[in-house]
């Protein structure tokens, strides 16, 4: 699963768990699973109620006993009616006794059977999620596992579709199953849809049925087993993209808008699966690989065996896809999925991290490929971040305390855990740690995992004892800080580096590592490890070297200050070479602009081969008072850079000017292609003739906008227009997706409706910002609502002001302290 990481992942720190309250749960540990009976095969009949949202369901269960004995069945089954539980004996149902109480069947069996024994139970049923009340998380926003979105088609724009989600065990709300992580079962799905919608689910699509009441039955069977989170149902009015990896089928279910740009959304996804396949060793599993998208999901995606579930974020139209494809990563982290996930599944949730882990890192392995050392290495460094910031370090990787199972979800199991796996292969080596992966996968292929399982796998094909590794890194908490500092003998002719850990506590972590000792073009390597709180490390050199560059190849998870002056970065940035040395650089230089020489560095980076530097040089440069020089580099840089995001950094860095003559650079640049660059230009078109930049923003709304040209839009009429603009801003608002900037566009549009006479209009305004607020995952609020509460109050206090009584008390009536 992918977060809902468009909001998150501008505040790492939101994803921390709610732990208020009792702390008896630490006393509670989190062990995998008993298993009493085995889930071997599940068949369901599914018909769909739309007008009550229900699944109406017959499933055929077929278990037997881990291996004891056993009289008895529980089944996680949340919030359904019951109509029938039988025994099949010989094609008939027999009855059988049995207890309910919402979340729990309790079957009583017609007799006691023994391991190797298989029987069938099947159970009628009426499945009614939207009345099953289940908390989220951070990750997950709701846990009632089968969706109705706009059953009845009663919101025009919105598509008619039904979608599950069963991570973690909210399978359970839609099947009667037994909704382990560590439980595995076959499939075969009967689905009776609409015959105008198309179905997806696990497995493969075997056989098509025409009814005469105007649906058909769709069968899927998924032949191989795997977990009952993992089961899966969309359906919807779908374009089916067809694409295929080595004879299998490849398919991409989009809004029938996104057709056309359904391969420049998903296209990558053969070679993805034929890079993966041959990095580990393992042909990829399944029969089929598809993907679909979903409205209103309630993540950001997830790996459903065979049949992946996207937000509607990953619908991206051809202008967006000119700056990039934002979900690409994304897209490789749940095709991963399929391997340590779907294929070996953590046996449970305590050891999510070996799912969670290796998709996060999948992410690197592929920009690695596709982009180039430098895009893996800002994916490295942008995962660190968000673990180092997220304010989880005291939680262990593994977990067997936790308050409750979702918490898992969290940048501990996530980022903390690629960058763990990073560490691991530099320190067994490239050729050792896929080798590794490859003998967990195929070891425990179909069945379950856990890091003990991974460490076994790693010591089998290095030969070397990992319990160190594990232990401190798997089985412990925190990272290191260390303080980097450099000293240098002349008359013994010895540099040293002295480096100490720093970080809160008794806790030494032992890292092994690499310093690169330069001077002028050459360097020399050594491999070194501490494992003391304070080490020094004496290197004989023939003169004081030019900079020494410690964690070379920047693989340790480590929260670091590193001593180095101006001239040793500088060295840096010229010489080391990667992502990180010469953005360490550049941010130092930034940090020292009144040195000519830092300018200078950041001039230089300037023409930097990787525009992520480019991009970092142009924000530090703004903090300067330009010359001649600059300002004529920023021209250029504008008109002529290969990547339109840097262009639109130089056209922010322009409009700052405010030079009348910039007003045709700016216009030319409304008419990109690229949203990022049109919503730049006109931003910055506002800035010198506000006049102009309204009425173009005017034409420029009529047709279809996204990304920062529709917040420039938006921003532009609600700064500058009057309440006429009110349907434009409205519906731009109310289109923008779940991220940081439509937090920030609250305030702005809170600020638009104290211009608002009408009180529909008024009212409309209000009640969108506050239904934006109610998306947003309750624990990122104390981030959040200081920007959008603090807005909608200082509203109802320019409403009072002016006289507009009511409108004031419809804003308070609302706030969640007047609620109390």
């Amino acid at each position: 699963m992918k977060r809902l990481l468009l909001l998150l992942a501008f505040f790492p720190a939101i994803l921390k768990a709610q732990t208020t309250g009792a702390d008896d749960w630490k006393k509670v540990y989190r062990s995998f699973a008993t298993k009493v009976n085995d889930v071997v095969h599940t068949r369901l009949d599914a018909k769909f109620d739309y007008d009550k949202s229900y699944l109406n369901g017959k499933v055929w269960i077929t278990l037997e006993p881990h291996f004891y004995s056993t009289d008895s069945l529980q089944l996680d089954a949340k919030g359904m009616n019951i109509h029938q539980v039988a025994i099949v004996k010989a094609g008939k149902n027999i009855p059988l006794k049995y207890g309910y109480d919402s979340l729990f069947l309790n079957i009583q069996l017609d007799k006691s059977y023994k391991k190797g024994e298989r029987y069938t139970v099947y159970i009628d049923y009426t499945a009614k999620p939207n009345e099953f009340k289940a908390a989220g998380s951070a990750a997950i926003t709701d846990a009632k596992g089968l969706y109705f979105i706009n059953p009845k088609g009663e919101e025009k724009d919105k598509p008619t579709q039904i979608w599950t989600q069963g991570e973690t065990e909210a399978t359970s709300v839609w099947v009667p199953t037994i909704d382990r992580p560590n439980q595995k079962s076959t499939q075969l799905f009967n689905l009776t849809v609409p015959k105008k919608y198309v179905s997806l689910s696990n497995g493969k699509l075997i056989a098509q049925k025409l009814n005469t009441d105007g649906t058909r039955t769709d069968t899927w069977s998924m032949d191989q087993p795997h977990a009952p989170y993992l089961f899966f149902m969309g359906i919807g009015d779908y374009a089916v993209v067809k694409d295929s990896y080595k004879g299998k089928e490849v398919s991409y279910y989009v809004e029938k808008e996104y057709e056309k740009v359904a391969r420049k959304i998903f296209g990558d996804t053969p070679e993805m699966m034929a890079f993966f396949s041959k990095k580990l060793g393992v042909e990829y599993p399944w029969v089929k690989y598809s993907q679909m998208t979903a409205r209103d999901y309630v993540s950001g995606a997830m790996e459903n065996t065979t049949a992946t579930l996207h937000q509607e974020s990953a619908q991206q139209d051809a202008r967006e896809l000119v700056d990039g494809n934002g979900w690409e990563s994304t897209i490789a982290h749940e095709l991963f999925h399929q391997w340590f996930g779907d294929l070996v599944t953590a046996e449970s949730w305590s050891n999510l991290t070996v799912n969670e882990s290796f998709a996060d890192y999948s992410q690197y392995l592929w920009a690695e490929y596709k982009h180039g050392k430098d895009e893996a290495m800002f994916e490295n460094f942008n995962q660190m971040r968000g673990y180092i910031g997220s304010g989880q370090q005291a939680r262990d990787l593994v977990r067997f305390y936790y308050k409750d199972k979702e918490d898992m979800f969290d940048a501990i199991s996530y980022n903390k855990g690629g960058r763990i796996l990073h560490m691991l292969r530099n320190l067994v080596g490239d050729d050792a740690f896929f080798a590794s992966l490859n003998k967990y996968l195929t070891t425990h292929k179909f069945g379950n995992g856990n890091a003990h399982k991974l460490r076994l796998a790693f010591e089998e094909v290095t030969g070397k004892d990992l319990n160190w590794f594990f232990n401190q890194w798997y089985f412990g908490n925190g990272h290191p800080r260390i303080d980097i500092s450099y000293q240098y003998n002349t008359e013994k002719q010895v540099a040293s580096v002295i480096i100490k850990q720093i970080q809160a506590g008794d806790k030494i972590f032992r890292l092994p590592f690499t310093i690169d000792i330069w001077h002028g073009n050459e360097k020399k390597r050594e491999m070194v490890w501490m494992e003391n709180k304070a080490d020094t490390f004496n290197f004989s050199v023939k003169s004081k070297p030019d900079q020494i560059n410690v964690d070379a190849d920047k693989y340790l998870l480590v929260d670091k200050k590193d001593n180095k002056n101006l001239a040793e970065f500088i060295h840096q940035f010229k010489h080391a070479g990667n992502y990180l040395d010469r953005r360490e650089a550049v941010a130092f230089a930034g940090n020292n602009l009144k040195e000519p020489a830092a300018v200078q560095l950041l001039m230089d980076a300037l023409n930097d081969p990787y525009f992520r530097i480019r991009s970092l040089a142009i924000t530090n440069l703004a903090k300067v008072t330009p010359d001649d020089a600059l300002i004529a580099k920023m021209e250029s840089i504008a008109k002529n850079d290969p990547k339109r995001t840097v262009k639109a950094e130089a056209i922010d860095f322009l409009a700052k000017l405010k030079k009348e003559s910039y007003s045709s650079l700016f216009m030319q640049a409304t008419k990109d292609s690229s949203y990022t660059l049109a919503g730049a230009g006109l931003e910055a078109l506002s800035e010198i003739d506000s006049a102009a930049a309204l009425t173009l923003a005017k034409e420029l709304s009529k047709s279809p906008s996204k990304g920062r040209l529709n917040e420039a839009i938006s921003g532009i009429m609600i700064t500058y227009g009057d309440e006429t603009a009110f349907p434009i801003v409205s519906d731009s608002y109310e289109k923008m997706p779940l991220t940081f900037a439509k937090v920030q566009m609250s305030a702005t549009y809170a600020a638009f409706a104290a211009k608002l006479t009408k009180m529909d209009e008024f009212t409309k305004a209000v009640d969108a910002i506050f239904a934006f607020r109610d998306m947003i995952p309750p624990s990122a609020r104390a981030q959040t609502d200081p920007t959008i509460l603090g807005a909608l109050k200082s509203l109802a206090t320019a409403k009072e002001a002016a006289g507009a009584k009511q409108m004031a008390d419809y804003v308070r009536n609302k706030l969640p302290e007047e609620k109390k």
